[in-house]
């Protein structure tokens, strides 16, 4: 995502080893930060069994974290919407206060089998 503008929104699409399509859309491009960024236009989906958006529910503004050791959608009380390792290999989803979301998939952990990051701008 190096290079791209910060006005660029992201797609990421993820099909875990369960099977299972669900993401998340950001309305600026993912980075690496020292805090969470993001706006409340950001919002997880998930397609089982039919499509389901978890919007914003105005209770913090955990939306984004880019690490260096992962990357996370939504938060609190040390729970996430969605989180990914570094290496896109193992993820995890649990609902977080930001969304207050289904679990995305039919595990809280999961193995990534393809994962898609498209950029809109």
């Amino acid at each position: 995502m190096g290079g791209m503008d910060c006005s660029t929104s992201t797609l990421t699409v993820i099909r875990d080893n369960y099977g299972q399509v669900f993401g998340a859309f950001c309305p600026t491009t993912l980075r690496i930060s020292l805090s969470y960024y993001g706006t409340g236009h950001t919002f997880l989906f998930s397609f089982s069994p039919q499509l389901q958006v978890y919007e914003w529910k105005f209770s913090n503004s955990f939306f984004v974290k880019g690490s260096p050791d992962y990357l996370a959608f939504g938060g609190g009380g040390g729970l996430f919407g969605l989180w990914l390792d570094d290496g896109l290999i193992h993820g995890r989803s649990q609902r977080c206060d930001t969304f207050d979301n289904d679990v995305l998939s039919s595990s809280d952990d999961f193995l990534i089998n393809d994962l898609e990051v498209w950029a809109i701008s």
